[in-house]
């Protein structure tokens, strides 16, 4: 991967075509985006576009726009029919994962550049990528400088009745960076996700491994409780949780093994009791795993008492096909689906991650039913940490902090594409397929159709948008991403 360092010169290629003239800018500040593409606003015919191509380097920018009134129509391109009669999922939004480890970085930073950062992050107007969604971790995740939870005790004590519960792990920096956050986006909506319940729960006493114990079930259900109401009471509203990051993965620092059955068992028996009687609203979703295991979300929905009080199903991709995902939704289409991990390794390759993290996630798994897509993780240091002991070493994080300075990588675009003008009530609608052209379409809530379009190939592909039986013709580099937007 390489890696962007400061403002770059300026660079122009024009590629001029008997349709087009296509203007590239090499910069890493955005230009006033919300004022731009506001100026298609009146012309119903032109498409707002917004160039993601790395080979250039040219890093979400906004281009000129292109028209539906000049399309050839005998054209052989390659054409992408928008129907927006045939409608799916709601999106819930993009965006990352919030480790401790993130936040302890963006915590840092003087105030300042952190303000700058985060109305970067979460916000729409200007240079903002508006991300709509984050993911915590409920106690520590293996991306946080050491390992907790919110009730860690003495080996050989407990604590059935949860005195000694507390959220001062995350008072130094997650809650206030949140805080933060909030007052930029007070919708943004927070998935819960734990890594490990306190040692004392767990069948070995460790936090890495183990087993949920039988006789702890209540008590841990009444933790995810404390934890809600806790957050809640810190003005942080958390909007679901996931049962266990990565059931099925216990060598991680930390972890736990989790089978379906117990996933069942606990969810029917303990967790969804819990919340109904404390009258809790936030949502529960089961696995948070790999798509090679669809079998472990179906078998828990199989059964019915615990199928009522789930709201839908978690996946990651280090495994399996993003299909994997509409064949949940298939034998369950009542449930939801959402997308809640990839990790991008460093050093990284901007081209690769950038196409394949396009082409499976912003487009795979939206594709394929799910109603968010977030990436694994905000935030790293350049190298790599803060990590647990055995935790991932190799986490490149969607941005790097290096005390007040700050680099974008690829994952950071990768959100970006989508996050800024997919905004949280978007429905996905219909899109043709066309070879080399992976792509998903969207109709905002404000009635304007965003189309996410990635060149699977490494030549120029023309291709031609289509809606309601009028052409835009539009030209692509290979491995580039476009953004269109238009009525």
């Amino acid at each position: 991967m390489t890696k962007r360092t400061g403002h770059l010169c300026i660079l122009v290629f024009l590629l001029i075509t008997s349709s087009a003239v296509r203007v590239y800018s090499q910069r890493e500040a955005f230009p006033n985006s919300t004022r731009q593409a506001a100026s298609n606003q009146g012309q119903p015919d032109r498409v707002a576009v917004w160039l993601t191509d790395p080979g250039r380097p040219v890093l979400f920018v906004q281009q000129p726009s292109i028209s539906f009134a000049n399309a050839d129509k005998s054209t052989r391109n390659p054409t992408i029919h928008i129907d927006a009669s045939q409608a799916y999922q709601i999106i819930d939004g993009f965006g990352y994962t919030l480790t401790g480890g993130s936040a302890m970085l963006v915590g840092r930073m003087n105030a300042a550049p952190r303000a700058a950062l985060l109305h970067e992050l979460f916000s729409t107007e200007g240079k903002g990528i508006g991300v709509s969604y984050l993911r915590l971790s409920i106690g520590a995740s293996d991306l946080d400088e050491r390992v907790f939870s919110y009730d860690d005790l003495p080996a050989g004590e407990t604590d059935p009745k949860l005195t000694k519960f507390s959220l001062s792990p995350d008072n130094k920096y997650l809650i206030p960076v949140l805080k933060q956050i909030l007052t930029i986006n007070p919708a943004i909506k927070i998935l819960g996700s734990p890594w490990s319940p306190p040692a004392w729960m767990k069948s070995n006493g460790n936090t890495k491994g183990g087993s949920l114990k039988l006789e702890c079930y209540d008590v841990y259900a009444r933790y995810f409780v404390n934890y809600i109401q806790a957050m809640q009471a810190a003005g942080i509203r958390v909007d679901a949780v996931t049962i266990q990051n990565e059931p099925l993965h216990p060598g991680n620092n930390p972890s736990l093994l989790m089978l379906p059955a117990e996933q069942a068992l606990f969810i029917k028996q303990n967790l969804g009791p819990a919340f109904k009687k404390a009258g809790i609203k936030t949502k529960i979703i089961l696995y948070d795993h790999n798509a090679d295991r669809p079998d472990y979300p179906i078998t828990v929905l199989n059964d019915p008492d615990a199928r009522q009080y789930i709201d839908g199903s978690a996946f990651h991709l280090y495994a399996g096909p993003i299909s994997a995902l509409s064949e949940v939704h298939n034998a369950y289409p009542d449930k939801n689906l959402y997308f809640t991990e990839q990790w991008i390794g460093a050093p990284g390759n901007w081209t690769g991650d950038l196409v394949w993290h396009v082409r499976e996630l912003i487009i795979g798994a939206t594709r394929n039913w799910s109603r968010i897509v977030l990436q694994w993780n905000l935030a790293a240091d350049p190298e790599q940490k803060p990590h647990t002991p055995g935790g991932c070493d190799q986490c490149l994080g969607a941005i790097t902090i290096n005390g007040n300075s700050v680099k974008r990588n690829p994952g950071y675009y990768t959100i970006a594409v989508a996050s800024k003008f997919v905004r949280p009530g978007s429905v996905r609608i219909a899109s043709d397929l066309p070879k080399s052209l992976p792509n998903v379409a969207f109709k905002t809530p404000e009635g304007r159709i965003v189309l996410i379009v990635l060149n699977d190939s490494s030549i120029t592909h023309r291709f031609n948008i289509e809606k309601n039986g009028q052409r835009a013709v539009a030209v692509l580099p290979g491995g580039a991403v476009g953004t269109y937007l238009f009525d």
